[in-house]
């Protein structure tokens, strides 16, 4: 049996003033990092030892998940950072108001583009040209439905995840709200028309705990 704890990022910048964000690298205020040093300390009290972390390439979800594990005394575990748990590109959208989008396009279509599973946002012109990317041969998205982060994410749950918690290790994850929707749809089995109910908080941390054939025993939001 093994555990998995995922969360969201304490609060960043761009959640404080309410801007559509995606991949660009925003930072995390005061309230984001107290909120990450809360959940270290609910995390701590499970008592659970994780041989593994994982996070993103965006210094939200790092500083999230290097303050967890100083609160849990746990940084010398082995941790690793993939631009699949990157959150989801928003395309021209970024870096945008949310009231301004939703005066611009109606409270429906602006629904749309932050819960609909497959409405891709509008698109940028050209994708970003960022060394980070170019590095490791990624092609930064010009827009992305919440469907493609999906299809992104899902690969490194089963190549770099689910095989260390069918081994019986106890795994780590601080990445973003909407690859942390793809990944609870993917756990929960959450239809394509109900995955848009469905909300992560910002620094509130989920524990899954699995059999030994990676069946879900419980979940709780802590």
């Amino acid at each position: 049996m093994s555990y998995l704890v995922i969360m969201r990022h304490g609060q960043s910048v761009a959640n404080e003033k309410n801007v559509f964000t995606g991949w660009s690298d925003v930072a995390l205020t005061e309230k984001g990092i107290q909120q990450a040093h809360d959940a270290g300390k609910k995390i701590n009290q499970l008592g659970i030892d994780f041989d593994h972390a994982h996070t993103s390439f965006l210094k939200r979800a790092i500083e999230t998940l290097h303050i967890v594990l100083s609160e849990i005394n746990q940084q010398y575990i082995q941790e690793t950072k993939s631009w699949r748990l990157n959150e989801r590109h928003y395309g021209a959208l970024r870096g945008r108001k949310k009231d301004d989008v939703k005066l611009q396009y109606g409270p429906e279509k602006f629904a749309e583009f932050r819960r609909s599973y497959t409405t891709v946002p509008p698109l940028l012109d050209q994708p970003d040209e960022e060394h980070k990317y170019e590095k490791i041969g990624v092609i930064e998205p010009r827009g992305e439905s919440l469907k493609m982060a999906y299809e992104r994410l899902i690969p490194y749950w089963q190549d770099s995840i689910a095989p260390k918690l069918l081994d019986g290790q106890n795994e780590l994850v601080v990445a973003h709200g909407s690859t942390l929707r793809a990944l609870i749809k993917y756990l929960d089995n959450i239809s394509d028309d109900d995955i848009d109910r469905v909300e992560v908080p910002n620094g509130k941390p989920i524990v899954y705990h699995f059999d030994d054939k990676l069946n879900v025993i419980s979940k709780k939001t802590i």
